[in-house]
Protein backbone atom coordinates (compact mmCIF):
# COMPACT_ATOMS: atom_id res chain seq x y z
CA UNK A 1 0.00 0.00 0.00
CA UNK A 2 1.64 3.14 -1.13
CA UNK A 3 1.01 6.43 0.46
CA UNK A 4 1.20 9.58 -1.51
CA UNK A 5 3.26 12.08 0.41
CA UNK A 6 1.73 15.46 0.69
CA UNK A 7 4.14 18.41 0.79
CA UNK A 8 4.06 20.39 4.01
CA UNK A 9 2.79 23.92 3.83
CA UNK A 10 5.68 26.32 3.68
CA UNK A 11 6.08 28.44 6.77
CA UNK A 12 6.03 32.11 5.81
CA UNK A 13 9.37 33.76 6.21
CA UNK A 14 9.98 37.16 7.67
CA UNK A 15 9.22 38.82 4.35
CA UNK A 16 5.79 37.18 4.19
CA UNK A 17 4.73 38.26 7.70
CA UNK A 18 2.63 41.39 8.18
CA UNK A 19 4.51 44.64 8.71
CA UNK A 20 6.10 45.03 12.09
CA UNK A 21 8.17 47.90 13.47
CA UNK A 22 11.91 47.69 13.73
CA UNK A 23 13.73 47.71 17.05
CA UNK A 24 14.45 51.44 17.01
CA UNK A 25 10.88 52.30 16.01
CA UNK A 26 9.53 50.03 18.75
CA UNK A 27 11.64 51.88 21.29
CA UNK A 28 10.32 55.26 20.15
CA UNK A 29 6.75 53.95 20.26
CA UNK A 30 7.26 52.81 23.85
CA UNK A 31 8.77 56.17 24.80
CA UNK A 32 6.08 58.22 23.06
CA UNK A 33 3.56 58.32 25.99
CA UNK A 34 6.27 59.36 28.47
CA UNK A 35 7.70 61.97 26.11
CA UNK A 36 4.24 63.38 25.42
CA UNK A 37 3.54 63.61 29.15
CA UNK A 38 6.85 65.38 29.85
CA UNK A 39 6.39 67.80 26.97
CA UNK A 40 2.82 68.64 27.99
CA UNK A 41 3.21 68.78 31.77
CA UNK A 42 6.82 69.92 32.16
CA UNK A 43 8.46 71.42 29.08
CA UNK A 44 5.46 73.51 27.99
CA UNK A 45 4.84 75.15 31.41
CA UNK A 46 8.56 75.87 31.79
CA UNK A 47 8.67 77.50 28.35
CA UNK A 48 5.60 79.57 29.24
CA UNK A 49 7.27 80.66 32.47
CA UNK A 50 10.46 81.63 30.64
CA UNK A 51 8.46 83.62 28.10
CA UNK A 52 6.57 85.37 30.90
CA UNK A 53 9.88 86.37 32.50
CA UNK A 54 10.64 88.55 29.46
CA UNK A 55 7.38 90.52 29.69
CA UNK A 56 6.74 93.69 31.67
CA UNK A 57 3.88 94.31 34.09
CA UNK A 58 2.05 97.58 34.63
CA UNK A 59 0.47 98.81 37.83
CA UNK A 60 -3.00 97.32 37.24
CA UNK A 61 -1.55 93.83 36.75
CA UNK A 62 -1.71 93.65 32.97
CA UNK A 63 1.36 92.68 30.98
CA UNK A 64 2.80 94.77 28.18
CA UNK A 65 3.24 93.10 24.80
CA UNK A 66 6.79 92.61 23.62
CA UNK A 67 9.98 91.31 25.17
CA UNK A 68 12.07 93.11 27.76
CA UNK A 69 15.05 92.40 30.02
CA UNK A 70 13.81 94.72 32.75
CA UNK A 71 12.99 91.87 35.14
CA UNK A 72 16.49 90.42 34.92
CA UNK A 73 18.07 93.87 35.16
CA UNK A 74 16.06 94.47 38.34
CA UNK A 75 17.08 91.07 39.68
CA UNK A 76 20.82 91.63 39.23
CA UNK A 77 20.84 95.32 40.18
CA UNK A 78 19.24 94.87 43.61
CA UNK A 79 21.57 93.83 46.42
CA UNK A 80 18.80 92.08 48.36
CA UNK A 81 18.05 89.63 45.55
CA UNK A 82 21.74 88.94 44.98
CA UNK A 83 22.21 88.12 48.68
CA UNK A 84 19.21 85.75 48.60
CA UNK A 85 20.66 84.04 45.52
CA UNK A 86 24.03 83.67 47.25
CA UNK A 87 22.34 82.28 50.37
CA UNK A 88 20.39 79.76 48.28
CA UNK A 89 23.52 78.44 46.57
CA UNK A 90 25.42 78.43 49.87
CA UNK A 91 22.74 76.41 51.66
CA UNK A 92 22.43 73.96 48.76
CA UNK A 93 26.21 73.43 48.55
CA UNK A 94 26.56 73.08 52.33
CA UNK A 95 23.65 70.63 52.53
CA UNK A 96 25.24 68.53 49.77
CA UNK A 97 28.64 68.50 51.51
CA UNK A 98 27.20 67.60 54.93
CA UNK A 99 25.00 64.93 53.37
CA UNK A 100 28.06 63.31 51.77
CA UNK A 101 29.84 63.14 55.15
CA UNK A 102 26.80 61.65 56.89
CA UNK A 103 25.73 59.39 54.03
CA UNK A 104 28.87 57.32 53.54
CA UNK A 105 28.77 55.50 56.93
CA UNK A 106 25.05 54.85 56.48
CA UNK A 107 25.49 53.66 52.89
CA UNK A 108 28.36 51.35 53.87
CA UNK A 109 26.23 49.91 56.69
CA UNK A 110 23.38 49.26 54.23
CA UNK A 111 25.60 47.76 51.52
CA UNK A 112 28.13 45.84 53.65
CA UNK A 113 26.35 45.23 56.94
CA UNK A 114 24.52 42.09 57.95
CA UNK A 115 20.88 41.57 57.00
CA UNK A 116 19.54 42.88 60.31
CA UNK A 117 21.80 45.94 60.37
CA UNK A 118 21.10 46.71 56.72
CA UNK A 119 17.33 46.58 57.22
CA UNK A 120 17.50 48.66 60.40
CA UNK A 121 19.61 51.41 58.82
CA UNK A 122 17.47 51.43 55.66
CA UNK A 123 14.27 51.82 57.70
CA UNK A 124 15.88 54.57 59.80
CA UNK A 125 16.97 56.47 56.69
CA UNK A 126 13.75 56.05 54.71
CA UNK A 127 11.27 56.45 57.60
CA UNK A 128 11.42 60.30 57.67
CA UNK A 129 10.17 60.33 54.07
CA UNK A 130 6.89 58.91 55.35
CA UNK A 131 6.31 62.04 57.45
CA UNK A 132 5.00 65.17 55.77
CA UNK A 133 7.67 67.80 55.20
CA UNK A 134 5.54 70.40 57.00
CA UNK A 135 5.38 68.20 60.11
CA UNK A 136 9.13 67.64 60.00
CA UNK A 137 9.80 71.35 59.61
CA UNK A 138 7.59 72.28 62.56
CA UNK A 139 9.30 69.53 64.56
CA UNK A 140 12.66 71.19 63.89
CA UNK A 141 11.20 74.57 64.82
CA UNK A 142 10.29 73.12 68.23
CA UNK A 143 13.84 71.82 68.63
CA UNK A 144 15.71 74.92 67.44
CA UNK A 145 13.80 77.72 69.16
CA UNK A 146 15.14 79.44 72.28
CA UNK A 147 13.31 77.13 74.70
CA UNK A 148 13.74 74.04 72.55
CA UNK A 149 15.50 70.76 73.17
CA UNK A 150 18.80 71.81 71.61
CA UNK A 151 19.29 74.83 73.86
CA UNK A 152 18.22 72.75 76.87
CA UNK A 153 20.90 70.17 76.08
CA UNK A 154 23.54 72.88 75.63
CA UNK A 155 22.64 74.44 78.97
CA UNK A 156 22.60 71.05 80.72
CA UNK A 157 26.02 70.19 79.32
CA UNK A 158 27.40 73.59 80.32
CA UNK A 159 28.38 74.41 76.75
CA UNK A 160 26.36 77.62 76.64
CA UNK A 161 25.09 79.84 79.43
CA UNK A 162 22.63 81.79 77.30
CA UNK A 163 22.45 80.01 73.93
CA UNK A 164 20.92 81.92 71.06
CA UNK A 165 17.98 80.43 69.15
CA UNK A 166 18.81 78.92 65.80
CA UNK A 167 15.27 79.34 64.52
CA UNK A 168 14.86 81.78 61.61
CA UNK A 169 18.53 81.55 60.74
CA UNK A 170 20.46 80.05 57.85
CA UNK A 171 21.67 77.29 60.15
CA UNK A 172 18.12 76.15 60.85
CA UNK A 173 17.39 75.89 57.12
CA UNK A 174 20.65 74.00 56.55
CA UNK A 175 20.03 71.49 59.36
CA UNK A 176 16.49 70.77 58.17
CA UNK A 177 17.56 70.42 54.51
CA UNK A 178 20.21 67.86 55.46
CA UNK A 179 17.65 65.91 57.49
CA UNK A 180 14.97 66.05 54.80
CA UNK A 181 17.16 65.22 51.79
CA UNK A 182 19.72 62.85 53.35
CA UNK A 183 17.91 59.72 52.03
CA UNK A 184 18.42 60.97 48.48
CA UNK A 185 22.17 60.83 49.11
CA UNK A 186 22.28 57.57 51.05
CA UNK A 187 20.34 55.33 48.68
CA UNK A 188 22.33 56.06 45.45
CA UNK A 189 25.56 55.64 47.42
CA UNK A 190 24.39 52.35 48.94
CA UNK A 191 23.47 51.06 45.49
CA UNK A 192 26.88 52.04 44.07
CA UNK A 193 28.80 50.54 47.01
CA UNK A 194 26.84 47.27 46.83
CA UNK A 195 28.10 46.82 43.25
CA UNK A 196 31.78 47.11 44.27
CA UNK A 197 33.54 43.78 44.71
CA UNK A 198 34.58 43.53 48.35
CA UNK A 199 37.67 41.56 47.37
CA UNK A 200 39.18 44.75 45.88
CA UNK A 201 39.17 46.40 49.30
CA UNK A 202 40.52 43.22 50.88
CA UNK A 203 43.36 43.19 48.38
CA UNK A 204 44.20 46.78 49.26
CA UNK A 205 44.23 45.91 52.97
CA UNK A 206 46.44 42.87 52.36
CA UNK A 207 48.82 45.11 50.38
CA UNK A 208 49.24 47.23 53.50
CA UNK A 209 46.69 49.99 53.02
CA UNK A 210 44.96 51.31 56.12
CA UNK A 211 41.19 51.55 56.37
CA UNK A 212 41.33 55.24 55.52
CA UNK A 213 43.62 54.61 52.54
CA UNK A 214 41.40 51.78 51.28
CA UNK A 215 38.39 54.08 51.52
CA UNK A 216 39.95 57.05 49.72
CA UNK A 217 41.85 55.01 47.12
CA UNK A 218 39.31 52.25 46.40
CA UNK A 219 35.81 52.74 47.78
CA UNK A 220 35.46 56.48 47.14
CA UNK A 221 36.59 56.42 43.48
CA UNK A 222 34.48 53.38 42.63
CA UNK A 223 31.39 54.92 44.26
CA UNK A 224 31.64 58.18 42.29
CA UNK A 225 28.66 57.32 40.02
CA UNK A 226 26.37 57.01 43.05
CA UNK A 227 27.95 60.06 44.66
CA UNK A 228 27.29 62.17 41.56
CA UNK A 229 23.61 61.19 41.58
CA UNK A 230 23.25 61.92 45.30
CA UNK A 231 25.00 65.30 45.13
CA UNK A 232 22.89 66.31 42.13
CA UNK A 233 19.64 65.36 43.88
CA UNK A 234 20.44 66.99 47.23
CA UNK A 235 21.77 70.18 45.64
CA UNK A 236 18.76 70.55 43.33
CA UNK A 237 16.18 69.80 46.03
CA UNK A 238 17.84 72.12 48.57
CA UNK A 239 18.15 74.99 46.11
CA UNK A 240 14.50 74.67 45.07
CA UNK A 241 13.13 74.08 48.59
CA UNK A 242 10.21 76.22 49.70
CA UNK A 243 8.36 74.70 52.68
CA UNK A 244 11.40 74.13 54.91
CA UNK A 245 12.98 77.59 54.36
CA UNK A 246 9.59 79.27 54.74
CA UNK A 247 8.93 77.65 58.14
CA UNK A 248 12.45 77.65 59.58
CA UNK A 249 13.95 80.67 57.83
CA UNK A 250 10.92 82.92 57.56
CA UNK A 251 11.52 86.45 56.29
CA UNK A 252 14.91 86.65 58.03
CA UNK A 253 16.66 83.92 55.99
CA UNK A 254 14.62 83.38 52.83
CA UNK A 255 15.76 81.38 49.82
CA UNK A 256 14.81 81.93 46.19
CA UNK A 257 11.77 79.66 46.53
CA UNK A 258 10.38 81.93 49.23
CA UNK A 259 11.13 84.98 47.09
CA UNK A 260 9.24 83.50 44.13
CA UNK A 261 6.21 82.87 46.36
CA UNK A 262 6.27 86.41 47.68
CA UNK A 263 6.44 87.97 44.22
CA UNK A 264 3.62 85.82 42.78
CA UNK A 265 1.23 85.31 45.69
CA UNK A 266 1.76 88.45 47.77
CA UNK A 267 2.65 91.04 45.12
CA UNK A 268 1.05 89.43 42.03
CA UNK A 269 4.19 90.26 40.06
CA UNK A 270 4.18 87.21 37.80
CA UNK A 271 6.84 88.36 35.31
CA UNK A 272 9.40 89.09 38.04
CA UNK A 273 8.56 85.86 39.87
CA UNK A 274 9.00 83.98 36.59
CA UNK A 275 12.39 85.66 36.09
CA UNK A 276 13.54 84.51 39.53
CA UNK A 277 12.32 80.97 38.88
CA UNK A 278 13.98 80.90 35.45
CA UNK A 279 17.27 82.08 36.93
CA UNK A 280 17.06 79.37 39.59
CA UNK A 281 16.42 76.65 36.99
CA UNK A 282 19.29 77.82 34.77
CA UNK A 283 21.80 78.07 37.62
CA UNK A 284 20.88 74.71 39.16
CA UNK A 285 20.94 73.00 35.76
CA UNK A 286 24.33 74.50 34.90
CA UNK A 287 25.86 73.52 38.25
CA UNK A 288 24.48 69.99 37.93
CA UNK A 289 25.95 69.60 34.45
CA UNK A 290 29.33 70.80 35.69
CA UNK A 291 29.21 68.44 38.68
CA UNK A 292 28.25 65.45 36.55
CA UNK A 293 31.03 66.25 34.08
CA UNK A 294 33.53 66.55 36.93
CA UNK A 295 32.51 63.26 38.52
CA UNK A 296 32.49 61.43 35.19
CA UNK A 297 35.97 62.71 34.35
CA UNK A 298 37.32 61.72 37.76
CA UNK A 299 35.76 58.27 37.51
CA UNK A 300 37.07 57.73 33.95
CA UNK A 301 40.55 58.93 34.97
CA UNK A 302 40.64 56.60 37.95
CA UNK A 303 39.31 53.65 35.95
CA UNK A 304 41.89 54.27 33.22
CA UNK A 305 44.70 54.44 35.77
CA UNK A 306 43.46 51.26 37.46
CA UNK A 307 43.76 49.35 34.20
Amino acid sequence: MSAVSQPLAATPGPAALPWRPTGKLTGWMLLAPTLAFLLLCFAWPVLQMMTLSFTAQVVDGNTIKGLTLANYARLFSTDLYFRILARTLRVAASASALSVVLAYPLAIAIARGGPMLSRLVTITVVAPLLVNVVVRSYGWSAILNKSGALNWLLKSAGLAVDPKPLLYTEWAVLIACVHVYLPFMVMPLATAISKIDHSIEEAARIAGASRAAAFFRVLLPLSLPGLSVGVSLVFSLSAAAYVTPQILGGNLSPLLGTLVEQQIISLSDWPFGAAIATLLIVIVLAINLLLLRFFNRRFARWAGGAR
